[in-house]
C-alpha cells in the first residue's frame, strides 16, 4: 500500500516556498488519449469553429443550472451546457421520473438547435451528478456509495455498475454524468470522503479505468459513446481528498510528490480509458486555488497527460480564485479551464467574459482551444445526429430500463461484496432464518439512511421510503428471507418486542449528508448522543445475541458500540437493495452459507476519535483495524474488548447549529436590542429590552419550554431585534456557495402593519446583510410551526462578509409582530424556502 510516501508527510519549510504551488510537469507520468486520430471529425470541428461568432464561442464556454436558466436563455445566449445540481429538478417535479427528465432535456435541446434568432445549431450538453447510479431519478437503481465499493475490490463490478448507470441516464434523456470521483481521501473528517473509493491510490487507479469504460464504453470499439453510454467526468482535479483537517474546499498543504503519487493516481488510467471531461476542484494546493493553477491544469493535465477533452470548473469554483467573482474570472479560463460551471451567475459571467475576450484579456487562441474541445466531445458523443434525447432507444423503453431486475440484481450483488465483518464472537453469524429475529435501530426500515447523501436531493435528506419505489429496506430484505424460511421477524426501532428474540439485528449509523454538512471536528460517532449504544447494551443485557449493522460513509470511532455487540458488520451506504445484507447475514433455509463476507477495508479504522489513521501511520501508529482488514465465516477467533478511551473530550456540539430546543448552542449568546438601540443579554427567560419593545418568553413545542416566544410592542416606530452572537467569528463563506440555507423552525403568530421584518447575518461592527422578508412572512400560515430557510447567498448579496460572521442570526420586527422559534441552524431542507429579494433596479 502506497501511503508512507515522503510526499505524504507535512510540508517542510522549504516546501512552503513561494513556488510550492507550481507543478513540474516533466516529473509527472505522461499519458495520451486512446482514441485514434479522426481527421474527418477534427475537420468538422474546425469548419464549425470558423463560422462561429465570438458571442457563440463564449456561450459554449459557460454552464448554467436548470434552476436558474430557461430553454429560452439557451436559445438567446447559445449556451453550450446546462446542469442539474443536487437540488435542481424539472420545474414542478421535486421527485422526477424518467419522462419528466426527458421532457426537460428535449426543451433544452430544441432551444439549442433553434436558429430562428440567428446563430449555429449546436446541441447543448446536459450534465448531472449520477454518482451512485442515477441518484436523481425516482425508481432508479441506487448502488452502494463509493467507499463501500472500494471494500469490494472488484474492478469488473465497478465497470458493470458504470454500464447500468449509463443506461438509466440515457433512459431519462441525459448523456453526461459528473462521475467518477477519483479522490483519494486521507482524512475521514471530510464530508465527501464516502465519494472516494479508498485511501489507497493504487486501488483508486485500478477502479478509474473500469468505471470510465463502463460509463463511456471501451475506446476503439463501436460501443464507445454510443446511444447506450454517456460522457464520464473524472473529478476533482486535484487533491481534494488531501486538504488540511479534511476541510471541504480547503487547502492541500502537501508536496508535489504526494499530490502526484497519491491524489493524481487515478487520472492517467482515466485518460487512457478515454474519459472526456475532467472537473477541476474547489480546493487549493499550497494556498493556490486549483481553478487558477495553470501549471496543473494546462501543464500537467493537458500537456503532460495529453488530455484532449473538456476541462470543467466545479460549481462557481472560479469565484474563489483571488481577484475573481462568480461573475468574472478570466484567470480560470487562462489557467486552462474550458467551461466554467456558473449555475446562478452565468449571465454576468457571459457578459464579462465576452468583454474580456473582445479586449484580449482572454486570448482568442485560448477561446478557440476551449471551444474546439467542447465541440470535439459533442461530436464524439454523436450529438449532432442523435436528435431529441427522448428519441434515444433506451429512453423510448425507459420503463424497462430504469430499475430493471438486472440492474437491481447487480446492485444487490454490490451490497454483498462490499460488506465488511469486523467482529463475529462465538459465531453469532450467520443466523438461522428459522429463528425469531428482532430487527431494531433507526436504520432498519429507512431507505434514505441506507443511501446517504446525493440521493434524490443534494444532502439526501427530507425523504421517506415512499420516495423509493422498487427499493428494499434492510428490514424488508430480512423479513422476506426469514418468512420464506418459515421463521419470524419483528421490527422495532427502539428495541421493544412482543416475543423475546433469538437474535437481535440492530441497524444504525450516520444520517445522510453531503459537502459542507458532512465535515466533522473528529471521528467520534455521534459524540454526546448514546442512544444507539444504549440500545445495543439494553438488548445484550437481556441475554439476546446482538448483531450490529453500521450504516456509514466512512470509518468512525465507535469502540463502545463494537464492544456492546456480539457481531459487527460495516454495511457502509448500501443503496436501494437492502436485501443484499440479508443474503450474507442469514443462512439459507437448508442451513448453508449462501454468501460469505467478501469486503476488505478500503480505509483504515481509527483507534480513537482523535486518530486520523493515514497521518498516524506516518508516525508509526497502528489503527484499530488496518487497511485490508475483513473477517470471513472461516475466521473463528473472537475479537477481544477494544479500548473505550476516545482520546479527547466528546461533545455534542454540532457545526452550524446555533440554537436548538429553545436554547443557544454552547458559547452562543442571545441578545435583545430595543427600538431605542439599547441591548440586553438574555441569561434566562422571561426577558425584555429596557424600553419594552421586545419581550422573550418560554413556551412548549415538543417538550417543556423547548421554544422561545418573541413579541414586539410599544409606541416607538423603530424596529427591535433578537440576535444570536457567536463566541468567535465564523467562516461560512464556502457554505454560501451552493444551496445551504439559514434555517429556523418557527411559528408566526402575528405580523406588524406593513410588515418590514428582516432576517440578517452580522459580520462585525458596521458589517451585516439584512434581507427583507415582510411580504413573504405575511404569506406564511399563522399559528403553524414551519421549517423556514433562506439561502446564505442572500446575505452575501445584501452585504455580509460570510467569512467573518459573528452574529449568525438576527431577526428584526416592529410593534404588533409575534413569533416563536425553537431552533436555528444551517441546513438544506425547509418547508418554505424564502427567496432573495431582487437587487436594486431589477424587476
Amino acid at each position: 500500500m502506497a501511503l508512507t510516501l515522503a510526499g505524504a508527510l507535512p510540508m517542510t519549510s522549504s516546501v512552503q516556498a513561494a513556488d510550492a504551488a507550481v507543478a513540474h510537469p516533466e516529473t509527472w507520468p505522461s499519458a495520451k488519449s486512446p482514441l485514434p486520430a479522426d481527421p474527418q471529425l477534427e475537420a468538422r470541428v474546425r469548419a464549425l469553429l470558423a463560422t462561429m461568432s465570438v458571442e457563440e464561442k463564449v456561450g459554449q464556454m459557460i454552464q448554467a443550472d436548470i434552476q436558474y436558466v430557461t430553454p429560452d436563455d439557451v436559445r438567446q445566449y447559445r449556451l453550450g451546457s446546462v446542469l442539474a445540481g443536487g437540488n435542481s429538478k424539472p420545474p414542478g417535479h421535486p421527485f422526477p421520473v424518467a419522462s419528466q427528465w426527458q421532457a426537460l432535456a428535449d426543451e433544452f435541446y430544441r432551444a439549442s438547435m433553434d436558429t430562428s434568432r440567428g446563430g449555429k445549431a449546436i446541441p447543448v450538453l446536459f450534465g448531472i451528478d449520477a454518482v451512485h447510479g442515477h441518484n436523481n431519478l425516482v425508481g432508479g437503481t441506487l448502488f452502494p456509495q463509493n467507499s463501500a465499493l472500494g471494500a469490494a475490490r472488484d474492478p469488473q463490478l465497478i465497470h458493470d455498475i458504470g454500464v447500468a448507470t449509463a443506461q438509466e441516464l440515457r433512459a431519462s434523456g441525459i448523456g453526461w454524468t459528473f462521475a467518477p470521483t477519483l479522490t483519494v481521501p486521507q482524512n475521514g473528517r471530510w464530508g465527501r470522503a464516502y465519494e472516494g473509493y479508498s485511501q489507497d491510490p493504487s486501488l483508486v487507479a485500478r477502479y478509474a479505468a473500469a468505471v470510465v469504460s463502463g460509463l463511456q464504453g471501451k475506446p476503439r470499439t463501436a460501443e464507445f459513446l454510443d446511444a447506450s453510454h454517456v460522457i464520464a467526468t473524472a473529478k476533482h482535479f486535484l487533491g481534494d481528498g488531501g486538504t488540511e483537517n479534511g476541510k471541504d474546499q480547503g487547502d492541500a498543504r502537501i508536496g508535489e510528490a504526494a499530490l502526484r503519487d497519491i491524489h493524481g493516481a487515478g487520472y492517467v488510467p482515466a485518460i487512457e480509458a478515454g474519459v472526456q471531461v475532467v472537473m477541476v476542484s474547489f480546493s487549493s494546493w499550497n494556498g493556490v486555488k486549483m481553478a487558477g493553477n495553470r501549471s496543473l491544469v494546462t501543464g500537467v493535465l493537458k500537456e503532460r497527460m495529453g488530455f484532449d477533452g473538456i476541462v470543467l470548473g466545479d460549481w462557481n469554483a472560479h469565484g474563489q480564485v483571488p481577484g475573481c467573482t462568480n461573475e468574472d474570472c478570466p484567470v480560470a479560463y487562462n489557467a486552462g479551464l474550458d467551461m466554467l460551471e456558473a449555475p446562478d451567475s452565468w449571465k454576468g459571467l457571459y457578459t464579462n467574459t465576452l468583454a474580456e475576450v473582445k479586449a484580449g484579456v482572454i486570448p482568442m487562441s485560448r477561446v478557440d482551444d476551449a471551444v474546439t474541445r467542447i465541440l470535439r466531445v459533442k461530436m464524439r458523443l454523436g450529438m449532432f445526429a442523435a436528435g431529441l434525447p427522448s428519441s434515444n432507444a433506451l429512453a423510448v423503453r425507459s420503463a424497462e430500463v430504469v430499475g430493471s431486475p438486472a440492474h437491481r440484481a447487480l446492485a444487490r450483488r454490490a451490497v454483498r461484496e462490499s460488506l465488511v465483518l469486523l467482529k463475529n464472537n462465538r459465531g453469532v453469524l450467520p443466523i438461522d432464518p428459522h429463528k425469531h429475529l428482532l430487527v431494531a435501530g433507526d436504520g432498519a426500515d429507512n431507505i434514505s439512511k441506507q443511501n446517504g447523501g446525493w440521493t434524490l436531493s443534494w444532502q439526501g435528506t427530507g425523504l421517506t421510503n415512499a420516495n423509493f419505489p422498487g427499493a428494499t429496506s434492510i428490514w424488508g430484505g430480512i423479513q422476506a428471507q426469514v418468512k420464506a424460511a418459515g421463521g419470524t421477524a419483528e421490527l422495532s426501532p427502539e428495541g421493544d418486542y412482543k416475543q423475546k428474540p433469538d437474535v437481535a439485528i440492530v441497524v444504525f449509523g450516520e444520517d445522510p449528508y453531503a459537502e459542507f454538512q458532512g465535515d466533522l471536528p473528529n471521528l467520534a460517532y455521534r459524540p454526546g448522543n448514546d442512544h444507539d449504544l444504549d440500545l445495543l447494551r439494553k438488548l445484550r443485557g437481556q441475554g439476546i445475541p446482538v448483531v450490529a449493522v453500521f450504516l456509514t460513509g466512512r470509518p468512525l470511532w465507535l469502540n463502545r458500540e463494537i464492544n456492546a455487540s456480539d457481531a459487527f458488520v460495516v454495511a457502509w451506504l448500501p443503496g436501494s437493495e437492502g436485501e443484499g445484507i440479508a443474503d450474507v447475514l442469514l443462512r439459507t433455509p437448508e442451513g448453508r452459507v449462501s454468501h460469505d463476507f467478501h469486503g476488505k477495508l478500503a480505509y483504515a479504522w481509527p483507534r480513537s476519535a482523535a486518530q486520523i489513521p493515514v497521518a498516524a501511520a506516518a508516525r508509526g501508529e497502528k489503527p484499530q483495524f488496518p487497511f485490508g482488514f475483513g473477517l470471513t465465516y472461516a475466521d473463528r477467533t473472537d475479537t477481544p474488548a477494544l479500548p473505550e478511551d476516545p482520546g479527547l473530550v466528546l461533545s455534542n456540539q454540532q457545526s452550524g447549529v446555533y440554537f436548538t430546543r429553545g436554547k443557544p448552542a454552547r458559547d452562543v449568546a442571545v441578545r435583545l436590542i430595543g427600538a431605542n438601540g439599547e441591548s440586553v443579554n438574555v441569561a434566562a427567560v422571561p426577558a425584555a429590552t429596557a424600553d419594552g419593545s421586545l419581550r422573550m418568553g418560554a413556551l412548549d413545542y415538543k417538550a417543556q419550554e423547548d421554544a422561545r416566544s418573541l413579541s414586539w410592542s410599544g409606541k416607538d416606530s423603530g424596529a427591535a431585534r433578537v440576535e444570536l452572537v457567536a463566541p468567535a467569528p465564523l467562516d461560512v463563506d464556502r457554505e454560501t456557495n451552493g444551496d445551504v440555507m439559514l434555517v429556523t423552525t418557527l411559528r408566526v403568530d402575528a405580523v406588524s402593519a406593513g410588515d418590514t421584518s428582516t432576517i440578517g447575518i452580522g459580520c462585525g461592527a458596521g458589517c451585516e446583510g439584512q434581507v427583507a422578508i415582510g411580504q413573504q412572512l405575511s404569506s406564511l400560515p399563522k399559528g403553524q410551526w414551519l421549517r423556514v430557510g433562506i439561502p446564505l447567498k442572500c446575505f452575501r448579496a445584501a452585504g455580509a462578509d460570510m467569512s467573518k460572521v459573528d452574529r449568525p442570526f438576527e431577526w428584526s420586527s416592529r410593534a404588533g409582530a409575534a413569533i416563536a422559534i425553537t431552533d436555528v441552524s444551517l441546513g438544506t431542507v425547509a418547508d418554505r424556502k424564502l427567496a432573495c429579494p431582487p437587487k436594486t433596479g431589477q424587476p
